[in-house]
This record gives C-alpha cells, structure tokens and sequence, in this order.
C-alpha cells in the first residue's frame, strides 16, 4: 500500500525563557534572559498508509499536538524527515494545505457572532470550490452530523456538541485527503461524541482519507482504531494493534457505582479492587473477563442509584507501557 505519512527520526525542540521568581527575578529576566531548551519530540518514527484510521496516544504534554503541527506544516522541525502526501509539510504548498486538515478540539474557526454558514461560504472561497461542489460537499456533511436545522443560526449561541460538529464541517468542506483530529471529542457529552465518532467512522471509510486522531477517550479508540501510536515525554513508546495494547497493559475495566444508601466497602472487595470509596460513589476494577459478572452482582445485591462500567483511563496504560 502507498503510504501516505512518513515519520523518521522527527526531533523538535522549543527553546523558552527561564522566569524567575519575585520582582527582582522578573526584570533580570528582561535585562538577562536564561534560555534553556525543551526536547518536545525526541527522533520519533512512523509510517501511515493511505487511508489507514490511527490513534494516537499518550498523556499530557507527551508531544501529540506538537506531532500533528509539524505534520500539518505548522512547526518546523528541529531535525528529522517527515513527507505527508509526497509533499514536505513546512514548503506550506498551496496544493499540499488544500489535501490535509487539523481539527483541534479546544481551537475553532468559526465566527461567533455569524451563522456558520457565512464561514463555509469563505471557505469555499479559499479552496476554491465551485458552487455546485461546494452544495454538494456541504449536503452530504450536513446529512451525516445532522446539522441542517442550525446553520443559519449565530455560532455563540449553540451547545458545545453543536459547534464541534459544525467545526468538522468546516474542516472537511474541501474533501482533504489527510485528517489530523487533536482531541475531537473533549468536553462533549456521550451522545454528541458517539456522532463524532460515528462521523468520523463514515468519512473514513468513504472517503478513504487518512486519519491520525488524538484522544485521552479509550472510547473513541475503541469504537475508531484498529492500530495505535503511544508516545510519552517526545519518546514513541508502542506502535501495534490496539487489541494487543488493552489485552497486555489494561487487562481490567472500571465499574463506577453510585448508591442510593451507606454500605460496608469490605462487601465491596470481595467482588474487586476497590479504587475509590466516598459515599455515593463506589470505583471497581475488576477484570474484563468478568466485568459482566461482576456488575450483576452488585446491581444484585446493593442499593445502587446508577452504574456505569468504563474502559481504564489511557494515562494508566501509558503509565504501565512506558513501567515495562
């Protein structure tokens, strides 16, 4: 297969000021600043093929986003070689930024004060999409994220859910051919991101476009990837299959339990390890060749309010890749 991103020995370093503390610290830092260097990426490398659907993972300040920059020809980098698409992303060709698209969760290009139907319009402007493209573009996404009825509404007053739909939108107006997707899921709630994810499933597997999607959501992992990239502190740590990864680093699944009376938490223990106990709430692990067990039992044989069962959070199977 052809691949469409390559990764080889990518290394970015940021080189910041030292601040000191106090007054005094603050002016010797404008008169002597003290630099000192940030190994953000430390000589990663990757491939991805065309149309190839990648997770990529690691905790906070791991080095994602400053991957996907580079990638998207925001970053220069300090050394390394990265081609997406046979171009080089930082020569920022015209025809190269007209085939890719970054979406960042905590980021928006939409006008807030106008409907989002003025910023597809100027977009179809800069990529230059003809009308009848660009209606035809904007139907089919409309249909798949179930937008039709607040285009013309102004951005500020829509549910966070409702704007990160339209964000994608905008994003993928012009049909790119590489999709880098940093956190597209944060914030929303679960009905909002399963149309996420459930859009970004489609458009994958339609389109045929290449996707490296960023998540500390084990569900959008899940529900999206088959093969993830783990990186912590700049270093890639686990490149495979995400069923390999859950089965060797994230053998147990989290039960969540909320109680509607006291009870006695060595009750608790006999099921599973307890992770945390204040009244109402109640963290299980248990393993997930019993979860199911589990779970009848405790609905069986407790006073429970609401139970949730959960996948461990991605930080602890980073924790517990990067420990072995």
């Amino acid at each position: 297969m052809e691949k469409a991103i390559i990764v080889d020995h990518l290394v970015k370093d940021f080189e910041v000021t030292v601040k000191k503390p106090g007054i005094k610290g603050a002016i010797s830092t404008i008169f002597s600043p003290q630099k000192t260097s940030i190994h953000a990426l430390k000589s990663i490398s990757f491939t991805i093929q065309k149309g190839e659907l990648v997770g990529f993972i690691g905790p906070n300040g791991a080095g994602k986003t400053t991957t996907l920059k580079t990638l998207s020809g925001l970053l220069y980098p300090t050394s390394g070689f990265t081609q997406v698409l046979d171009y080089d992303p930082w020569d920022k060709n015209p025809e190269f930024l007209k085939q890719i698209s970054l979406v960042m969760g905590q980021k928006n290009q939409l006008w807030w004060d106008l409907p989002a139907i003025e910023t597809f319009e100027l977009n179809r402007v800069i990529y230059g999409l003809n009308k009848k493209q660009f209606v035809q573009n904007l139907e089919e996404l409309v249909t798949l994220l179930d937008l039709g009825k607040i285009l013309n509404i102004p951005v500020r007053r829509l549910s966070l859910g409702q704007r990160m739909r339209l964000e994608l939108v905008a994003a993928l107006l012009y049909k790119p051919k590489v999709l880098f997707l940093d956190e597209p899921t944060i914030g929303l709630d679960l009905i909002a991101q399963q149309k996420i994810r459930d859009f970004i499933y489609e458009y994958n597997k339609k389109n045929e476009a290449t996707i490296l999607l960023t998540s500390h959501n084990m569900d959008d992992l899940v529900d999206l990837a088959r093969r993830v990239i783990v990186i912590d502190k700049g270093k890639l740590i686990f490149d495979g299959v995400l069923e390999e990864l859950v089965n060797r680093y994230a053998k147990e699944k989290l039960i969540k339990i909320y109680l509607t009376q006291s009870v006695n938490v060595e009750d608790f223990r006999k099921i599973g390890k307890v992770k945390k106990y204040a009244y109402p709430q109640v963290y299980l692990s248990v393993p997930r060749s019993t979860v199911a067990v589990a779970a009848a039992e405790i609905l069986q044989d407790f006073p429970v309010g609401d139970l949730n069962i959960e996948e461990i959070p991605i930080e602890e199977i980073v924790r517990k890749v990067f420990s072995r």
